[in-house]
């Protein structure tokens, strides 16, 4: 089981900047898991919320605001580390160690995507990194165009708690997901585990955070654990 720093070793460093995946491969994680969207000029930057209020206390919201403007914002103090900055995607794939896996989230959950997935799959391709890159989403539009903008791109369906299991894993799911599916970790049972890996998909649990939790899921197969602590889950597995 590969170990996927959520948004970074995010209880370490705020969460989705340098600072966080540095942290990541400090902790010995396997890759990350990142959040992927549009601001108003046109760039992909690294960041969960629409806006920044959580992150930066400004009312900023991400798809309306400029690459130029978004520097400003300080997404580190407000989450009690050392200020920080939003990076952009391109970044954090030049940042990262040849070896590391990355996780790209797609954050849209509109119809029109902006260009997201189409300028996500030319930033993978352009640095030849398609094998060690899943990209993933709760919408499955943006993973249909993943899938027309470079149909060799590894996708996985995030599958949403709070929505509705059947038409999610039985019907979306293997509409999109080519290489892996992303259950809540609490959603991973052995029947259901089972079925994803007749089907040929890997499975990406989050997030987890509790020794006894990771271990249990390595025993059912889970492909990659997505965790907030990486070093702890590291400790646990290699205990178990």
């Amino acid at each position: 089981m590969l170990l996927l720093a959520h948004r970074g070793a995010s209880a370490d460093a705020p969460e989705n900047t340098l600072e966080a995946f540095a942290e990541a491969v400090r902790q010995g994680a396997d890759g990350i898991e990142l959040d992927a969207m549009v601001c108003a000029s046109g760039e992909v930057v690294v960041c969960h919320d629409e806006r920044l209020e959580r992150l930066s206390g400004q009312p900023w919201e991400v798809r309306d605001t400029p690459w130029w403007k978004l520097q400003r914002a300080d997404v580190g103090s407000s989450l009690g580390f050392a200020p920080a900055r939003i990076p952009l995607l391109e970044e954090v794939l030049d940042a990262l160690p040849d070896h590391f896996l990355v996780n790209i989230e797609l954050k849209c959950d509109r119809f029109d995507d902006g260009g997201l997935a189409r300028r996500v799959a030319e930033l993978v391709r352009g640095r030849d990194m398609a094998e060690r890159v899943v990209v993933s989403s709760f919408n499955p539009l943006c993973l249909f165009r993943l899938a027309a903008a470079d149909a060799s791109l590894r996708r996985g369906f995030l599958i949403d708690p709070d929505k509705s299991w059947t038409p999610q894993a039985h019907v979306l799911s293997p509409l999109v997901s080519s290489h892996s599916v992303h259950p809540f970790h609490e959603a991973c049972t052995q029947e259901r585990m089972a079925a994803w890996h007749a089907a040929g998909l890997r499975v990406a649990a989050w997030t987890v955070d509790s020794p006894e939790r990771a271990q249990e899921l390595d025993a059912l197969g889970v492909s990659y654990l997505i965790t907030n602590r990486p070093g702890l889950m590291r400790a646990a597995l290699r205990g178990a």
